[in-house]
């Protein structure tokens, strides 16, 4: 279809055929130059001027209206031929150029200190981590998410998907402890999320890696596991989740949860709060990232809000539109109109030589 029938609500599949509609004006300007013939010879033009004169500028009367007829047959045909389609409605789609995003979550022991606060009340990290973490994943639903969890070795808990609810469902899932080795594997989690990115040929790939501690375990260091991720041209956002020093922590029991009271209420002592902020800063700087601290959930959120602008999905709205054909119409009309006439012209309204 021609580019200047698209914003019509009837368009033409093949538009070119309304070019002999210029004929209709010709034919009937012709017509009235031209007039009938005579079927009578005179020896003078003088004894027939008045008949002559009707004849030649005659447009009504039934002969003439019959010629209308035949023309406006002859371009409803020509309609019929240009193919005409009615819009019915149409469709947006939505092309998308999304982001493909690991998101690295520490699941270490140290992940239970009380430092952030909800509602005025002192939460463990990993609560308001995964709190902030959900409401990243719903406001980014055209990137595919996966979930690297870490302590003393990385688990993947989702793969790259678009399917945000069963990467919301796994995020739910996931408790300190929940992985047994002891530790905090920061470079052996980026290498993780690495090989889940390499292959991916989406146009943005990121690892947003969220820690509370340094490295302390696994085969490969934060650093090299950061060349590797540039080298792919994968971007890497840290995050050092909560306070310097000392901070509130839960008595641990050797199994590793946190001691209770009669009544169900941690009991709560200190701890230091080890967070190797220089390291993530590094890690970040070699990919094209950016590093962050967040000392409680207010920052927490800012991050991820930051992070959320930074990467942006760019989406490109395709708008499809749903047509009828009604080329009949035209055609069946035409062909009433040309008929109507021959027969008229042949009967009633016959003309004698």
């Amino acid at each position: 279809m021609m580019d200047w029938f698209k914003d019509l609500p009837l368009v033409f599949e093949t538009p070119h055929w309304l070019w002999l509609l210029v004929i209709a004006p010709v034919l009937l300007v012709l017509r009235g130059q031209s007039g009938r013939t005579s079927s009578v010879l005179y020896p003078s033009a003088g004894l027939v001027l008045g008949v002559s004169r009707k004849v030649h500028r005659r447009w009504g009367g039934v002969p003439g209206l019959l010629h209308l007829i035949k023309i406006l047959s002859l371009c409803l045909l020509v309609v019929a031929l240009a193919r005409p389609k009615w819009r019915k409605g149409s469709v947006t789609e939505s092309e998308r150029s999304g982001v493909d995003i690991v998101l690295g979550l520490d699941l270490s022991g140290s992940m239970w200190a009380h430092d952030f606060e909800v509602r005025n009340k002192p939460t463990d990290r990993l609560s308001v981590v995964k709190k902030v973490i959900e409401e990243f994943i719903r406001e980014r639903p055209d990137d595919r998410i996966g979930i690297v969890a870490f302590s003393g070795a990385p688990y993947l808990v989702s793969p790259l998907t678009l399917n945000h609810d069963w990467v919301l469902e796994n995020l739910d899932r996931l408790r300190i402890g929940s992985i047994p080795e002891q530790g905090t594997a920061i470079g052996s989690a980026i290498g993780m999320a690495v090989n889940r990115l390499n292959k991916q040929k989406s146009e943005s790939r990121l690892i947003v890696l969220l820690t509370d501690g340094a490295n302390n375990a696994g085969q490969i260091e934060p650093v090299q596991a950061a060349e590797a991720a540039a080298s792919f041209k994968i971007k890497i956002y840290t995050i050092g989740a909560g306070q310097e020093g000392v901070v509130p922590f839960p008595l641990i029991n050797r199994d590793g949860t946190p001691r209770r009271d009669a009544r169900g209420n941690m009991l709560m002592g200190r701890s230091d709060s080890d967070i190797d902020l220089e390291t993530l800063q590094k890690v970040a700087e070699l990919t094209g990232g950016k590093s962050y601290h967040a000392e409680d959930a207010t920052a927490l959120n800012k991050v991820y809000e930051d992070i959320d602008k930074l990467e942006k999905t760019e989406k490109k709205l395709k708008i499809r539109h749903n047509y009828k054909e009604v080329f009949a119409f035209p055609l069946i009309f035409g062909l009433g109109l040309f008929l109507l006439e021959q027969t008229l012209s042949g009967t009633r309204f016959r003309r004698l030589p």
